[in-house]
């Protein structure tokens, strides 16, 4: 087939141009600006129009646009009139997954590494994951096999639509909850239905709702019982979390926590579900292959001054993730932790306000705050002054990387230099390229 990706840089939408492209598919793309999948696409001989451009559309089979393209954009227009096919990611998600065999990850936490974790495992799998793997530097393992890791996204309901032959849950908390009408049963329903259409299902038994689900005969993980002698150490300075799994003996990581360890556990349980025990082996040395993925506990510098950047933007990401710094502080001490937050849109904060008070308590030495993200919602006065006073957090504008440390301004002016400490960034917006100084 012929298809053409209307907003082909995003990460999603290049995901799928990627994988289809491995497929044998003959794929084109536009986007209104260049970026590093755009890049990587044309390195690869797909043609990409930028910006947006009705002389894109010829005589493609099939028209895919990202959630942000609007029915106005000049190319469904174009497409429409010729009587092209027009889907959205949502919709195409389901045509493009219908025929495979699905490894389908979601939950509100967990699911990228989780996905990683197990596109590692199965390095022959195709992988469409919501983050770079640091093992092949990609959020796409580009493969013609029949079988492929998703990691599939409950924040637009397209979750059910990824045709999951194995539906591997790290936990159900409510997120993203104007998706579902703020309505719990639909949210949980809609949960259930994902269950449903999998043949198998792999479950952590920590999560309340999925520990109610006593009646389906599930893979099972309760990290209570099964999880033992959970370990954490430096190898070449890179942090490895090992652990006991039911009588599977002993599996190594990357990375620090205690859940780190329960997204590798589902993992291996799927793992060893699908292959049996006689690849226990393989799946013990394939896990040991992943990297971790991009801004997830990702460590930018080491040194006096460490910097790590993670995506973490909700109250139990960030509490997991400032346990796993203070891990990373007592194996290689620094005189002090410093966490920057930018929180990441006012109806999460608003949603979430008392835990996300309480998730810095104990955790960190300083606490930065920087403006709301506002990922296309309107402006909310928030005091977070009053709100967060105990923690004396310094507010700043934005923040520049200089060497090894941070410059905290307020508008043009430094206000601060951040140095000689383990620093923390904790968010889903630009936070990660300010602490990479690329912007």
């Amino acid at each position: 087939m012929k298809i053409h990706f209307i907003g082909i840089g995003g990460i999603g939408i290049s995901g799928l141009a990627k994988y289809l492209h491995a497929q044998g598919a003959s794929i084109s793309g536009s986007d209104i600006a260049q970026g590093n999948a755009t890049k990587y696409l044309q390195a690869q001989g797909v043609p990409i129009n930028i910006p947006h451009s009705p002389t894109a559309i010829t005589d493609q089979d099939l028209v895919i646009h990202s959630a942000i393209i609007k029915p106005d954009n000049v190319e469904i227009q174009e497409a429409l009139k010729k009587g092209i096919k027009v889907l959205s990611r949502k919709s195409a998600i389901e045509f493009i997954l219908k025929d495979k065999y699905v490894l389908s990850v979601c939950g509100a936490h967990g699911k990228s590494t989780t996905s990683a974790m197990l596109s590692s495992i199965f390095p022959h799998f195709g992988a469409i994951i919501g983050a770079d793997s640091k093992e092949f530097h990609s959020n796409v393992r580009e493969s013609k096999s029949e079988y492929i890791v998703f990691e599939a996204d409950e924040s637009d309901k397209s979750f059910l639509n990824s045709n999951p032959y194995y539906a591997i849950i790290p936990n159900a908390e409510p997120e993203h909850m104007e998706s579902y009408n703020h309505d719990l049963k639909e949210f949980y329903g809609a949960y259930t239905d994902f269950i449903h259409k999998a043949q198998k299902c792999v479950l952590n038994l920590s999560d309340p709702f999925l520990k109610s689900l006593t009646h389906l005969n599930a893979i099972s993980l309760d990290p209570q019982k099964d999880i033992k002698n959970v370990e954490f150490k430096l190898c070449d300075d890179e942090p490895q979390t090992t652990f006991e799994l039911k009588n599977y003996g002993t599996f190594c990581v990357w990375g620090f926590g205690y859940h780190t360890a329960q997204n590798a556990a589902l993992a291996i349980l799927c793992a060893i579900d699908m292959q049996g025990m006689g690849a226990l082996e393989d799946i013990r040395a394939n896990l040991a292959h992943f990297r971790g993925i991009k801004k997830r506990f990702d460590i930018i510098t080491k040194g006096s001054t460490t910097i790590i950047d993670d995506y973490a933007h909700h109250p139990t990401e960030i509490q997991a993730t400032l346990k796993s710094t203070a891990i990373y502080n007592a194996l290689k001490p620094h005189s002090k932790i410093i966490a920057i937050w930018q929180p990441h849109k006012y109806s999460r904060v608003l949603d979430n306000l008392e835990a996300f008070v309480e998730c810095f308590k104990g955790a960190c030495d300083e606490l930065v705050i920087l403006p709301v993200w506002r990922a296309g919602e309107e402006h909310i006065d928030i005091d977070f002054a009053s709100l967060f006073a105990h923690y004396q957090p310094t507010f700043a504008t934005h923040l520049k990387r200089k060497g090894d440390s941070l410059i905290l301004f307020n508008d043009q002016t430094p206000i601060k230099t951040l140095e000689n400490a383990l620093i923390i960034g904790l968010g889903a917006g630009d936070i990660t390229y300010q602490l990479r100084g690329e912007k």
